[in-house]
């Protein structure tokens, strides 16, 4: 499964990264993630994956069944910094950015898909 899974994100990868960035320009603080949250839950049921919802933010979705079925985990929360990248997909929240080590982001446009 997880090659299909790779295979499925290098065939998307143009979507992939335009989801990448539309996440980016949204950044919520912990439990607040609402937009985050709703855009997560209609991408996922565009690609007829059912979702329920968390209390108060973020969702559970089940791909597959039995011993075929995956789990992916995701930090949706931001930080309380100021965004200072210059990237043309950069924090529409002054004081909210989407910081992490995880998020490539803050990396040049040349040194990586998604920066």
């Amino acid at each position: 499964m997880k090659k299909q899974i790779l295979e499925l994100i290098k065939k998307n990868q143009d979507q992939v990264v335009r989801w990448y960035r539309e996440f980016h320009r949204i950044p919520e603080l912990g439990f607040e993630e609402q937009e985050t949250t709703a855009k997560l839950r209609s991408i996922l049921l565009e690609m007829g994956i059912t979702s329920k919802p968390l209390d108060p933010t973020g969702c559970v979705a089940y791909i597959g069944q039995g011993d075929q079925t995956i789990a992916l985990r995701s930090d949706i929360d931001a930080l309380a910094i100021d965004e200072a990248t210059g990237l043309s997909f950069c924090s529409r929240h002054p004081g909210r950015m989407h910081a992490c080590a995880h998020d490539g982001a803050h990396r040049a446009p040349d040194r990586g898909a998604y920066g």
